[in-house]
């Protein structure tokens, strides 16, 4: 029943937005000339790896200069489209077609990198429990205001309480969480990746 609800979710998602997508798009690509899209491998369920896909944010090349992967709010390498892109998180939409594959869910702890899955210890684990998502308990709770720690323990009260019941709730509040800015996806810091 939840792969059914992503699928419709995501196809519609993705029907209703491609025109947002081809601005944006089109933006990223006259911005600098480089490419549209950014792959980077994430974990996802069971701790298997898979490509995450996005709008790109940063300038080509981003994790090989400054901060690497770590990326803080006013980071130079964000391009000025990348901005707008990642404050309104337009540049994750491109995640709904890793939901119609099957990767992601709509709503589930967001995927991080492999190095901070290798950090969790065997509690934390537990968050690759479920596939990761777009939305979560994390993001509606202010992740990007919450310690690294936080955030994994909310993400593993959500897979011991997930039901359709609280998946609604995530729904329903990640608009607001959009809204008021608390809303960042990825990993550690501001936001993590171009």
């Amino acid at each position: 029943m939840n792969r059914a609800a992503d699928v419709l979710i995501a196809g519609t998602g993705l029907a209703l937005t491609s025109p947002l997508l081809g601005l944006a798009a089109i933006a990223t690509k006259l911005e600098d000339r480089g490419p549209v899209f950014y792959r980077q491998t994430r974990v996802g369920k069971d701790g298997e790896d898979f490509e995450v896909l996005k709008l790109r944010t940063m300038v080509v090349g981003a994790e090989r200069i400054g901060a690497g992967y770590a990326v803080d709010e006013g980071d130079r390498r964000i391009t000025r489209v990348g901005r707008i892109l990642r404050r309104t998180s337009i540049d994750e939409l491109p995640q709904l077609w890793n939901v119609l594959r099957g990767d992601m869910s709509v709503i589930g702890p967001r995927p991080t990198l492999r190095y901070q899955v290798e950090q969790y210890d065997e509690h934390q684990r537990r968050r690759l429990e479920v596939r990761p998502g777009l939305t979560g308990w994390a993001q509606i709770h202010g992740r990007a205001a919450l310690p690294w720690p936080e955030r994994i323990e909310l993400d593993v009260w959500y897979v011991d309480h997930r039901s359709p019941r609280v998946d609604l709730e995530i729904l329903l509040k990640t608009p607001l969480a959009l809204f008021r800015g608390t809303y960042r996806g990825a990993t550690g810091g501001w936001r993590q990746g171009s």
